[in-house]
């Protein structure tokens, strides 16, 4: 697949540099790693959980962080190969970073490892100003009579 090039519209879209990169980082998927492997699921309305399977991890050895929009996860193995003969390795120890681009208004509020599974769970808080609201039609009548009157 060939590579678009959106950097022409970095000069002459001011504010939309995010969309542009957004654009940019999603048509580079091919390359991106699959490891580990992870589910979104939504468990409310405005709830989401987020579950990589980090199988071999301890919770010691992953790390969450939230930055700019951002999520990443990151998990690294110490090496622990002393001493043992392995026939077969098919359990992947190797380190790996996850990022998960956050919408806006949206919080980690926590997370818990169990069983072989770090579940990340994330809330979308909308402030009260962004948040649709009804606007009552009032009639103009009232206004027109009391202008005649005076």
């Amino acid at each position: 697949m060939r590579h678009t090039e959106f950097a022409p519209f970095y000069r002459s879209a001011i504010g939309f540099d995010r969309l542009f990169q957004m654009l940019d980082q999603s048509t580079g998927f091919d390359s991106e790693s699959t490891y580990p492997p992870y589910n979104i699921e939504r468990t409310g309305e405005n709830a989401y959980r987020i579950s990589l399977a980090v199988a071999g991890f301890s919770p010691e050895e992953l790390k969450i962080e939230v930055k700019e929009q951002t999520l990443s996860v990151s998990g690294e193995k110490a090496a622990e190969t002393e001493g043992k003969t392995f026939l077969h390795r098919g359990i992947a120890a190797r380190a790996f970073e996850r990022r998960f681009q956050l919408a806006d208004h949206v919080d980690v509020t926590g997370a818990k490892f169990e069983n072989g599974l770090l579940h990340v769970d994330l809330v979308r808080n909308v402030p009260e100003s962004k948040k649709p609201r009804t606007i009552a039609i009032g009639s103009s009548d009232a206004k027109q009579l009391e202008a005649k009157a005076a």
